[in-house]
């Protein structure tokens, strides 16, 4: 009976991957919690595919932590003859970083793309460094980038979580969310045009506050979105999905009505062992489902040899989906 049950496990599996590769051919999304990063829905999230212009995303935050925004850049040839997509650069001409950001982000300008990258990491490939040491840092694993605007290159791949992530990572600078959260923007560059931003779901005003599109014939269609409604906030991620402003919506959707923004503990001190108290400087709030609420618990590590802090965890079916840093009092 044993025997049978391993062999049957192990087609099982076997199939399961198959079918992986499969779906991951066509299509891959996640759907995160905003504030905390949790995954809530996805398929093949952990795919590692093409994302295009979503690379922007990566390339715009690195661009803005390393420059100030009223920097000029002056424009190289080779920035200004990009391949793809254009914000109509010409070279010798001098842009600030702020404007350049605009044309990123708004108008996916590989153009400007290519500027920013020349001018933060002194080369293409020393951007890219600065790119794959960043998501390192923030423990994207399936995220690889040769190029600052996402033209296709074999080896330049990400996730749809990881992207997800990128854009969550993102919004939690000033600069970047007012920038991408534009609509429109009257630009500085010679050609003084007015820039409307691509996302339709920003300019529609259903939700969606903040977000990237993305196009290349081996990636096909992706699409990044910030949604918030009320204090519920949600980054939705389509890879190689042909009607994504729909999917977007619908998912977005889905996570409003079927999700509650819980608070699991409020701002305070918690008695923990002993004489020891631990001091909670934020209330925990989560998007939980009604099941999902029922069967949350709260565990937390105190160090044997370190009494200064402990790390209090929301556990869910026995995975941390929450953690945070919480100081520690002695009676």
């Amino acid at each position: 009976m044993n025997k049978f049950v391993k062999i049957f496990l192990s087609v099982v599996c076997s199939f399961v991957v198959s079918l992986s590769i499969v779906q991951a051919a066509n299509a891959s999304y996640a759907v995160i919690d905003a504030d905390t990063g949790r995954l809530l829905m996805g398929n093949n999230v952990h795919d590692r595919m093409p994302i295009a212009s979503l690379t922007k995303i990566w390339t715009a935050l690195i661009a803005i932590e390393n420059n100030d925004l009223d920097e000029e850049i002056v424009i190289s040839r080779k920035a200004a003859l990009a391949e793809g997509s254009s914000i109509y650069l010409e070279p010798g001409e001098k842009v600030t970083v702020e404007t350049l950001l605009y044309g990123l982000m708004l108008r996916s300008g590989n153009d400007a793309a290519y500027a920013l990258a020349e001018h933060t990491g002194n080369s293409i490939e020393g951007f890219a460094d600065l790119m794959n040491e960043k998501a390192y840092l923030y423990g994207l694993n399936d995220t690889y980038f040769t190029n600052p605007s996402g033209l296709h290159n074999d080896l330049h791949l990400s996730s749809a979580y990881d992207t997800a992530q990128m854009l969550r990572i993102a919004l939690q600078n000033d600069a970047f969310k007012k920038i991408s959260s534009t609509i429109n923007y009257k630009s500085s560059t010679k050609n003084g045009v007015t820039w409307q931003n691509k996302h339709r779901l920003l300019r529609e005003q259903v939700g969606a506050v903040a977000g990237k599109t993305g196009f290349t014939k081996v990636a096909g269609r992706t699409l990044a979105t910030y949604f918030e409604q009320g204090q519920k906030k949600v980054i939705v991620v389509t890879l190689n999905e042909a009607n994504d402003w729909e999917v977007h919506r619908g998912l977005a959707n889905k996570v409003f009505t079927e999700y509650d923004l819980v608070t699991i503990a409020e701002k305070g001190e918690y008695k923990a062992a002993n004489n020891k108290k631990v001091v909670l400087s934020k209330p925990i709030t989560l998007l939980l489902t009604k099941d999902e609420e029922k069967e949350l618990q709260n565990v937390l590590h105190l160090s044997r040899k370190q009494n200064e802090f402990g790390i209090w965890h929301v556990m869910l079916n026995n995975e941390s989906i929450y953690s945070t840093r919480v100081d520690i009092k002695i009676d």
